[in-house]
């Protein structure tokens, strides 16, 4: 039985074109960027300086969007 990690390489004109993976290495490749993005995503938000106001200003702007 073939290794269900080792990537199948599509050739096209002696050249690769293309990849075949496992589907579960393929879902966890997904899993593994969407962490990345959310973690830069995480750094840039920790750059901004944080903004603070009162929980009564708060209160009357949420009340006037409902």
């Amino acid at each position: 039985m073939k290794d269900k990690r080792n990537p199948e390489i599509v050739l096209r004109d002696s050249k690769p074109t293309a990849v075949i993976i496992d589907i579960d290495a393929y879902q966890e490749m997904l899993e593994r960027l969407a962490d990345t993005e959310d973690l830069r995503l995480l750094e840039e938000m920790r750059r901004k300086p944080l903004k603070f106001r009162k929980l009564e200003d708060f209160l009357n702007e949420y009340a006037r969007k409902i």
